[in-house]
């Protein structure tokens, strides 16, 4: 498993435990105020990851490794 694959599949993991986590904050009653603040914080940071995501795939699709 090359550095290239790796990085994907680190990035894809945590684009998708990010939104999970934050969708669980948004969706669970009983929570404290906080817990809205990390939802869209994680939500955020998902997004942001998924857009890293597709620039890497674009710009690595030329490096052979």
């Amino acid at each position: 498993m090359s550095l290239k694959f790796f990085h994907i599949g680190f990035i894809g993991f945590c684009t998708v435990f990010s939104l999970g986590f934050g969708a669980w904050c948004l969706l669970a009653h009983g929570l404290p105020s906080m817990f809205n603040l990390m939802g869209w914080l994680s939500i955020a940071g998902g997004v942001s990851l998924l857009i890293y995501g597709i620039r890497f795939l674009r710009k690595a699709k030329d490096v052979i490794v």
